[in-house]
């Protein structure tokens, strides 16, 4: 079908190997179906084991040439390359929406913030500093230097399919690193279109390769087995990474895990109502609670309970859901049926277990894959919908009665991404920040992701931090050079 692009060209359908656009083996492809509608998009080449293992060695070729460069030399590429996105930020949108279902401007937004790491990570490039020790001895010189680890393998989520991408590619390439980069299958035509942008830019061949397909553990075998391949950078589930640490294992590749988060957000008695209500409201309905930073459980000690929660139910009743394209959509489809009907279960064992639905919109009925936006209160711990990610457009509302039982609540999840609270207590932000086990931690404020900060978690959240000045450290060695310089000639 003919999509409304203004630069029909940046839809592309087949993998991207050694600077060229590449059918998969065989002619074989796949479906990529806007979730909103059924209906198809575009087929995509389906590439498999024999694309990842050629993936690789163009990267493997590439990448003297590529670390040769300076590092002015490769931030001016990426500089070319975040102008371009900018440049066509709309048509990028719109095709982000159509695959991926988020509302238009949710989709915008993505775009500039996936873009703002490529500017970002493109001025890093000519700050990878090393040092000078001081010496153990007259006639010798102890130096440090940091280099690109080799090629980079990343495996990228569909809920964010251009932003995880750009923050994976820009401080790989950016320090001299190749890639061999796998978008999900469920959206490949957002990185497939940021690809093309890279190579209008001048990205020279095999320095950015993508395989698209839907043999996920083929390709990722592939990955991982590879001794080419130094280092694996995946965002996803905390299952699926669990199984890609084992199996890069093998040739002790170094990572970094982006994984599962099970967010609180915690609401005390002497929070500002209207902007709690505002917090959670941003932090549970993006992207159609499609986020691994989404208020998965909110806390809210019981003194302000029931204000915070009628204020929280008039707010979800007039979220219009639709397809993002159409003109006051706030919350668009989800993924698949699949993602459906594990909110549904969810919910329905939250039902079963004794809480209280307090609103449920309306979903668009006919084709698509919508869930309603839907507020549960008397949450408790043994519930699923309290212990899993729910990823869908449900407020899961749980009563504390004092900081050290909402600390608890919050701590008690293997997972460690990201948390929130409001309150308006000095002493207590300092105690919360401090006691939460989250590698973020937004204070009376959930916007807390940029290209400025470290993003990442602790405990089964993963290992290793995306964004900021840390955001090379994860595709850099660490070498020490000792340097004899023999005596001096006087002595």
């Amino acid at each position: 079908m003919p999509l409304p692009l203004s630069d029909p060209s940046l839809l592309r359908r087949q993998c991207l190997i050694d600077g060229d656009w590449r059918d998969a083996q065989g002619g074989a492809t796949f479906p990529v179906d806007n979730p909103a509608s059924g209906e198809t998009l575009a087929r995509v080449a389906d590439g498999g084991a024999l694309e990842a293992g050629a993936a690789i060695a163009a990267a493997r070729a590439a990448l003297p040439g590529w670390r040769a460069l300076t590092a002015r030399e490769r931030a001016r590429l990426l500089r070319r390359w975040y102008e371009l996105v900018l440049a066509n930020q709309e048509d990028l949108a719109r095709l982000m929406t159509l695959e991926q279902g988020k509302p238009l401007t949710e989709a915008r937004g993505e775009i500039a913030y996936g873009a703002a790491y490529i500017d970002w990570f493109a001025e890093e490039a000519r700050r990878v500093y090393g040092d000078i020790i001081p010496t153990t001895a007259p006639d010798r010189r102890l130096l440090v230097t940091r280099q690109p680890v080799g090629v980079v393998a990343a495996i990228t989520p569909w809920n964010f399919p251009m932003a995880m991408l750009a923050r994976k590619l820009a401080p790989a390439l950016a320090v001299g690193c190749t890639v061999v980069a796998k978008p999900a299958a469920e959206t490949p035509l957002s990185a497939l279109a940021l690809a093309e942008l890279a190579q209008r830019a001048g990205m020279p061949p095999g320095v950015l390769n993508l395989v698209v397909g839907t043999d996920a553990s083929a390709i990722g075998g592939v990955l991982t087995a590879s001794r080419d391949v130094a280092k694996l950078s995946f965002t996803g589930s905390t299952a699926v990474g669990r199984q890609l640490l084992a199996a890069c294992a093998n040739t002790v590749k170094r990572v970094s895990m982006e994984l599962g988060g099970n967010a609180p957000l915690l609401v005390f008695d002497d929070a500002d109502l209207d902007l709690a209500v505002d917090g959670a409201m941003a932090a549970k309905f993006r992207n159609a609670g499609q986020t691994c930073i989404c208020a998965n459980r909110i806390l809210v000690q019981r003194g302000i309970h029931d204000h915070f929660v009628a204020r929280l139910r008039e707010r979800i009743a007039a979220l219009r859901v639709g397809d993002g394209l159409a003109e006051g959509t706030l919350i668009g489809p989800l993924i698949n049926q699949r993602a459906v009907a594990k909110v549904a279960d969810l919910v329905g064992d939250a039902l079963a277990g004794g809480a209280r639905l307090l609103e449920s919109g309306t979903a668009p009925g006919g084709p698509g894959f919508f869930h309603a936006p839907t507020l549960l209160t008397g949450v408790s711990p043994g519930m699923r919908i309290f212990r899993e990610e729910i990823f869908g457009p449900v407020a899961a509302i749980t009563p504390f009665s004092d900081e050290a039982q909402a600390l608890a609540l919050a701590n008690d999840t293997d997972a460690g991404l990201a948390a929130y609270f409001y309150t308006a207590d000095l002493g207590r932000i300092w105690r919360v920040s401090e006691g939460l086990d989250y590698g973020m931690v937004g204070v009376n404020e959930t916007a807390i992701s940029s290209e400025v900060i470290p993003f990442g978690g602790m405990k089964a959240s993963g290992m290793g931090r995306e964004g900021s000045r840390h955001g090379v450290d994860d595709y850099l060695e660490i070498k020490h050079i000792c340097l004899g310089i023999g005596p001096s000639p006087d002595n």
